[in-house]
Order: C-alpha cells, then sequence, then structure tokens
C-alpha cells in the first residue's frame, strides 16, 4: 500500500507506532524504564527491518515524534534514513518516555523474581496500579537531575509510574501533540516504548484493565492505527510482513 496519495483529501489516515528495537538493556534483562542505554547491534538490525518494512508498504510521513531516550530516537533514525525522508520535521517529547520504574530501574528481573517471585515482577511490568518504589530526588540518576530534562518542571518529573500514571502523560501527549496533525491529514510516525504504546493503545481503544495487562507490545514492529479524520480512533493492527503471516493480529 502507498499512503502517499491524496492523503489530505482521505476520510481516514494511519498513524504509525513503533517500540524501540531491542536496547542492550533488553538484552540484559533489565528494567530500563528512564535510564538510556543504546541499541544493540541486534536492536540496529530490527529497526533496520521495520523501516523496510515500512519502505515496501510505501509509507510516507509528515511528521516524527520519538521519547528523550536514545533507543527511540536511534529507531526512529535508522527509519527515516531507510525511508529517505529525514527532512521531516522531528520532535522529541519526553512524555513519550518509558513508565518511570523508580528503584527497579538496572535490576535484573529474573534476580529480582527469585527474590520476591515471578508474580511480583509481573504485576511491576505488566499492571495497570502497581508501581516500584520510588527514586529518591536526590539520586544522581533522577530526572530532576538530568540536563536532558532541564526544560521541564520538575513537578513533573517522576519518581516512579504505574501505567495509570503513564497512561495520563501520553495521552496528554497525543491530544496536544498528534491530533492536530490528523486533523490537518498529516502522516504521524512515532517511536515509543512497550509501556507507553500500551498505554496510549489503552486510551485509543478503550481497553480495560485486565486486556491491557494481558499484551506486551513486540521490539521492532510497526502497528498501524487507523483514524477518521475527526480523530476517532477506527482499528490498529501490526503491520504485515509478507514472509511472517502471523505477524497481523
Amino acid at each position: 500500500m502507498d499512503n502517499s496519495n491524496n492523503t489530505k483529501k482521505a476520510k481516514t489516515i494511519d498513524v504509525v507506532l513503533i517500540r524501540h528495537a531491542q536496547s542492550q538493556w533488553n538484552l540484559e534483562n533489565r528494567f530500563t524504564g528512564w535510564a538510556n542505554p543504546p541499541l544493540t547491534a541486534a536492536g540496529l538490525d530490527e529497526a533496520k527491518h521495520a523501516a523496510q518494512l515500512l519502505k515496501r508498504y510505501g509509507y510516507r510521513f509528515d511528521v516524527a515524534f520519538s521519547s528523550r531516550l536514545l533507543r527511540a530516537q536511534q529507531t526512529l533514525d535508522i527509519i527515516l534514513e531507510t525511508l529517505g525522508q529525514t527532512n521531516i520535521p522531528q520532535f522529541q517529547d519526553w512524555r513519550l518516555n518509558e513508565r518511570h520504574y523508580g528503584l527497579l530501574q538496572g535490576v535484573n528481573k529474573a534476580e529480582k523474581a527469585r527474590e520476591v517471585g515471578e508474580e511480583q515482577v509481573w504485576r511491576w511490568r505488566r499492571s495497570y496500579e502497581d508501581k516500584a518504589e520510588p527514586l529518591p530526588r536526590t539520586d544522581p540518576s533522577h530526572p530532576v537531575n538530568d540536563t536532558l530534562y532541564h526544560d521541564i518542571d520538575p513537578a513533573l518529573l517522576p519518581d516512579a509510574e504505574n501505567l495509570a500514571e503513564t497512561r495520563e502523560r501520553a495521552m496528554q501527549f497525543w491530544l496536544e501533540r498528534v491530533t492536530p496533525y490528523i486533523r490537518l491529514g498529516e502522516r504521524v510516525l512515532i517511536s515509543g516504548h512497550g509501556n507507553t504504546l500500551r498505554a496510549l493503545i489503552m486510551g485509543l481503544a478503550n481497553l480495560s484493565k485486565d486486556e491491557v495487562e494481558s499484551f506486551e507490545i513486540p521490539t521492532g514492529k510497526p502497528i498501524i492505527y487507523t483514524f477518521h479524520r475527526d480523530t476517532q480512533p477506527l482499528t490498529w493492527h501490526y503491520l504485515e510482513d509478507p514472509h511472517n503471516k502471523s505477524a497481523m493480529l
């Protein structure tokens, strides 16, 4: 499919969402959150594959967003470079950052599961309301001490988050930054994180707590979300790889 023709006149428009490709801490099975590891070599290849898939289907974009975290930015950069679309407007928004895991950030998930049990680790990772112990604001790794967020009101920067809190900021980003482009018929690409995208899809698709807790978004798989031009969400699916027919939901 080629979405480059007559997008301004069409009654519907696709927004492409993608969770960043594999990062070093994904590989090491650590809670990552707002920590800032880069993509692995496999992650770089994963992002290139996603870009080639989008290119095969003829996707073009008018604007792109990523979080302020390196792994999402690298994924976005690879996609736009592969598509030959690096000249479009690009924005980084902290509200697209991954859910903040507080004191769990950097902790190996398997080791923590041996300490507290698999069920508790699952709750920290996937549940809507559970969250880890907060990271002290005196900790050098807290976002209030990171120059990357010097322009953000410190009161807005989290010590730890559950999915409900992640959803609140992600939906605020969506309403403020994305819906105006949908109304204009502009084609949007968003490179984010597993929990950010889960939170967004929960809000857009009106998923229940049980439903959102039951799925996990894989790295490096483009999601095509179709909207009416009045911004009403319609349907979403993973972009199908012709060589992997199970890719569709």
